[in-house]
């Protein structure tokens, strides 16, 4: 049976009913401005001149990325045949 001086030993210092004490509660009001503004600043890059093109250029990236050994591969023999015309 649990006794009320068990409980006891779940208290942290500064609290009277074994809450945690609000020294240890981490910042998120900094952490949340941090990313809305990061979220902000890329919602205005999407309204720059060349999103089109950043977009065109994440896509390839995509594309490529995975198959980046096949890519240098396929573009080596492109420029040895090019090259032997």
């Amino acid at each position: 049976m649990t006794t009320l001086s068990q409980f006891s030993a779940f208290k942290t210092p500064g609290s009277s009913m074994g809450a945690p004490a609000l020294q240890n509660v981490p910042d998120f009001v900094s952490t949340d401005a941090a990313d809305l503004a990061s979220h902000m600043s890329h919602c205005a890059s999407t309204r720059s001149r060349f999103f089109k093109f950043q977009a065109a250029l994440e896509s390839a990236h995509a594309l490529f990325l995975p198959r980046l050994v096949t890519a240098a591969l396929l573009a080596a023999v492109l420029v040895g045949l090019v090259g032997m015309v």
